[in-house]
């Protein structure tokens, strides 16, 4: 008794020992099947093991989607700012295109001209289609004064840049200056026919505006016009500088009850499209 007393705790510690090495050493063999206990005790366990499992993962899943709603947010966010810069960028690529042309006459123009030219910019205009009246960035702080002749670079069918006639300034202000156009209703040009030298009148025409065509007449009835011929400023009355290019005739009627030629003039300019125009100082 008094050895069982005196090893009693170290007997017991040794039988723990012994009991959990041989559980170790059946459940580490290789087993076909679970036992019993194991069996009953994974049925139970098994369906609380599978809701904890899944409602885990969906919790993950949960938050992993705020995450990646957060980041797709961010990243749709970027691709707005960059297609708003590459439609920008289109923008300007189109808009230097579709006045390559045009600059390039200018440039042809500046070189060759005779005249002391003001460039301008074309900043509003009266509503309408047509540029029969409208607003450019100088004015008399930049040396534009009323009455001052507007042209534009204008390249005929031989390939030749010239002045193209535009209008006349008849508002100033220190910085911008109110154009009429040679298409307005109220216009008056006089003119030359390059070939034959005969000379006449043009005016803008509302119902021709419709065309963009202009209308005149010829001072001389028998005048030798043709479809085709040129039509140059003839500086008669001081309103316009002369030998600036105006247009080709594209139509000539003949009214007897009148006695004279009238004629429809295709303008040199597109006035549809005005973005910069020169000032000559009359």
């Amino acid at each position: 008794m008094f050895f069982l007393k005196k090893y009693k705790n170290r007997m017991v510690v040794t039988a723990v020992a012994i009991i959990l090495i041989v559980i170790i050493g059946v459940t580490s063999s290789e087993r076909l099947s679970l036992s019993k206990p194991e069996k009953f005790i994974g049925n139970i366990l098994a369906p609380i093991e599978k809701f904890f499992y899944n409602l885990g993962k969906k919790s993950s899943d949960f938050f992993g989607s705020i995450k990646n709603i957060g980041t797709m947010k961010e990243e749709n966010e970027r691709l707005k700012i960059k297609v708003i810069e590459l439609e920008e960028k289109n923008r300007i690529y189109e808009d230097i295109v579709g006045k390559s042309e045009y600059l390039k006459d200018e440039a042809e123009l500046m070189k060759n001209t005779n005249y002391s030219l003001i460039p301008a910019q074309v900043i509003g205009k009266e509503p309408g289609n047509w540029f029969d009246r409208f607003i450019i960035d100088k004015g008399s702080k930049d040396g534009v004064k009323k009455g001052d002749t507007v042209i534009q670079a204008t390249e005929t069918e031989d390939n030749i840049i010239q002045e193209g006639i535009v209008g006349r300034v008849v508002e100033v202000g220190d910085n911008c200056s109110k154009i009429i156009s040679i298409i307005d209703e109220n216009s008056k040009v006089s003119f030359k026919v390059i070939r034959t030298q005969d000379g006449g009148v043009i005016s803008g025409n509302v119902d021709d505006k419709l065309n963009g065509k202009l209308n005149g007449y010829l001072f001389d009835a028998k005048a030798d016009i043709m479809k085709g011929d040129k039509l140059f400023t003839s500086g008669l009355g001081g309103i316009f500088v002369k030998d600036l290019y105006i247009g080709e005739i594209t139509d000539v009627i003949k009214k007897d009850e009148k006695l004279m030629k009238n004629i429809d003039i295709e303008p040199a300019v597109d006035f549809k499209k005005l973005y910069r125009v020169f000032i000559i100082s009359n």
